[in-house]
């Protein structure tokens, strides 16, 4: 019998329509029992293909939520890819942006690199320029050191030689003719023998000016100290009877032309030796101090002073803020001292109050 077939009922009306042998009665029970035998297997197969459809539904559930959280994860994954993108497209224009900024700061740089060349090329211009009107300078400046020798040679020889002749024949007509000379005439002798005398010292400061610009310098550690206290003690000895008190600071030095310091510190220590002399006692010093961070060295004393007012005249040749009545002398010494520190490339000034004392500082390169 087919379990999917209907199996008509029996029914107690259908037994007694039927009724009959035992024998039909139990193979009528038989047959209702084979039948509710194909009825529970029909049953059960049917509850296991539903169990089996709601298994491939589970199944089919699980793998639509698997495709669907794949599908989330891909969206996950694209919006994050996306994301990463436009990160990427925003950093790329932030590149483009970059370079358009460095573009224009390279083309700005390029542009100041043209305009430093083309003054760095009329520079060069200008220095080429320069050291061809040098060359001529330097030329002019040969030809004028010898003339300058000449002119020297000129004056030791051709000038001094009437000079002592001058001063020779005043002083032989003032001793052969003593006795015919009024007091007058004799003073007037005496006058003239000075004032060849004193060009004859003008002459050897001026030679001596020359001389010491123009000598080759010569380089090395000199004791200024020991320098001061040596003209000291030979300006003491030209006048002994004068109270005059020597301050030498001891232990300076400086690089330079031996020789051409000992002029500038005898010129300076002569003077003030000179300018003190009205005083009873008189003070001089040497020594070193520190001006605006620059080493400076200074002649200090406290005799006659200048006045502040023309003291740009001091270093001049021939300038004088005394009469030589009061202070003898030629006017080159303050000028030779101005010249010898330049060739040292330092620096000298002054300082005074009238009839208060002078103070000179002159500075030297300290890596001459």
């Amino acid at each position: 019998m087919d379990p999917k077939t209907t199996t008509p009922l029996i029914t107690p009306e259908a037994l007694d329509e039927k009724a009959g042998t035992p024998e039909d009665i139990f193979r009528a029970a038989l047959n209702i029992l084979e039948d509710f035998n194909l009825e529970k297997t029909w049953l059960e197969e049917t509850q296991r293909a539903v169990f089996n459809i709601v298994e491939d539904f589970s199944a089919e559930k699980a793998r639509h939520e698997e495709t669907q959280r794949a599908t989330l994860n891909i969206l996950e994954d694209f919006n994050s890819e996306k994301t990463a993108l436009e990160d990427a497209q925003r950093a790329t224009l932030n590149i483009l942006e970059d370079f358009e900024a460095e573009k224009a700061k390279v083309e700005a740089i390029n542009q100041t690199l043209g305009v430093e060349i083309a003054e760095r090329q009329q520079a060069e211009e200008r220095i080429k320029k320069l050291n061809e009107e040098l060359e001529g300078h330097t030329a002019q400046l040969a030809s004028a050191n010898k003339e300058l020798e000449a002119f020297s040679y000129s004056v030791s020889h051709d000038l001094r030689a009437p000079l002592r002749g001058i001063d020779g024949w005043s002083l032989a007509l003032l001793e052969d003719h003593h006795d015919r000379l009024d007091e007058q005439g004799r003073q007037y002798l005496d006058r003239v023998r000075s004032e060849t005398q004193r060009m004859g010292g003008l002459i050897d400061d001026l030679l001596q000016l020359s001389h010491l610009t123009r000598a080759e310098m010569r380089q090395e550690p000199v004791n200024l100290s020991a320098i001061a206290q040596a003209l000291a003690a030979r300006l003491q000895e030209t006048e002994p009877g004068r109270q005059v008190e020597f301050n030498i600071q001891a232990g300076l030095s400086a690089q330079g032309d031996a020789s051409l310091l000992e002029a500038v510190l005898s010129n300076l220590l002569s003077n003030a030796f000179k300018f003190t002399s009205r005083r009873a006692q008189a003070r001089i010093e040497f020594g070193q101090t520190e001006i605006q961070g620059e080493r400076a060295f200074f002649v200090r004393d406290n005799g006659a002073g200048f006045d502040m007012a023309y003291a740009q005249k001091l270093f001049g040749a021939f300038q004088r803020l005394h009469k030589t009545s009061e202070y003898p002398g030629t006017g080159i010494g303050l000028a030779t001292v101005q010249r010898i520190i330049h060739r040292h490339s330092g620096r000298v000034w002054a300082e005074a109050v009238v009839n208060d004392g002078a103070t000179f500082y002159f500075t030297l390169e300290e890596d001459v």
